[in-house]
């Protein structure tokens, strides 16, 4: 009994560090650019409103899938009701899958941002400007539309050692999976992911290619300015494959935990907890990546390099 107590104790603390670095990063970002569109107008580009836009949904992913589970680790009982169950993983599904879906599409927008202009994707393009608030919109309807079904599927946990195929959550659990009714969902939601998955490799291999010829073609060229300069469209190619590259592993690890516990006859303690770190790794990681090569940061760490330099050399003088 002491035991679990311990491991409670340290996976709770686990958690509430994950909570505040992912709070933190994500709502520093969020400021990051208001500050930019308020204050430095001439930093600003069309991609960073999909970035705040995944700002703004991993906060709230985070928030929504740790607070209960955090709760839980320091064993509070009944902390949510059967209304509180529906509205938190409810928000929680379509938050996540905002942050599905909007990473899908910096994917794509950056691909084609990279398009040659001798390519047959070149007018795309011109359309990039007027298919991103539809594409958001979108996003919102689709995700609104599959987990909006969630409401009726959740309910409290009634007996947290019972068996039987059923997703499990620290204080909720499915009411009807395992029915014939819940397969054409799960097959949705699955398909849904997949996708989106399969769009982002695509577009990543396609960014990592055409990297690979500007490489090639800065070589061949011997220009020291194209070799050992990134330009800003090259950062932002780097950041969106890092959080591609990072998505897709935390992804397949987190579903894997989930299905792990949904087909196990014997439901695991805590297994939900750990499922929880896992599936909020992307949403606390993803703010640092977009901000290692943010243009204003990189302008900032600039100007405080000049400014130490100045003064070392001042004092050096003196």
């Amino acid at each position: 009994m002491n035991i679990m107590t311990v491991s409670n104790s340290v996976l709770g603390v686990f958690l509430i560090s994950q909570l505040c670095v992912g709070v933190i990063g994500n709502t520093s970002l969020f400021i990051l650019y208001i500050y930019t569109f308020l204050f430095k107008p001439h930093f600003k580009k069309l991609i960073d409103l999909f970035f705040m836009h995944l700002t703004i949904a991993n906060m709230v992913t985070i928030v929504f899938i740790l607070i209960p589970d955090i709760v839980s680790t320091f064993g509070v009982p009944n902390f949510l009701d059967d209304v509180g169950c529906k509205v938190v993983l409810c928000i929680y599904r379509i938050f996540r899958g905002l942050s599905v879906s909007t990473t899908c599409i910096l994917s794509t927008f950056q691909a084609v941002t990279m398009t040659p202009g001798n390519s047959q994707w070149a007018w795309l393009k011109h359309k990039l400007s007027t298919w991103t608030f539809s594409s958001l919109l979108c996003s919102w309807l689709i995700n609104l539309a599959i987990y909006g079904y969630m409401v009726e599927m959740v309910i409290d946990k009634t007996n947290s050692t019972q068996g039987g195929h059923m997703y499990l959550h620290a204080y909720c659990q499915s009411n009807n999976f395992g029915n014939e009714n819940s397969e054409p969902f799960l097959s949705i939601i699955f398909m849904y992911d997949l996708l989106y998955v399969a769009i982002m490799m695509w577009t990543s291999l396609y960014m990592v290619i055409l990297l690979y010829r500007h490489h090639k073609r800065a070589q061949y060229l011997h220009s020291p300015s194209l070799s050992s300069q990134q330009s800003p469209e090259l950062r932002a190619t780097h950041s969106i494959l890092l959080l591609v590259s990072c998505f897709v592993i935390l992804y397949w690890l987190s579903n894997f935990i989930t299905l792990y516990g949904f087909y196990s006859q014997t439901k695991i303690p805590r297994l939900e907890g750990i499922n929880a770190f896992w599936a909020a790794c992307y949403p606390t990681i993803c703010p640092f990546l977009i901000m290692k090569n943010n243009k204003l940061i990189l302008h900032f760490t600039s100007s405080f390099s000049a400014l130490r330099m100045t003064c070392f050399q001042r004092a050096l003088r003196s």
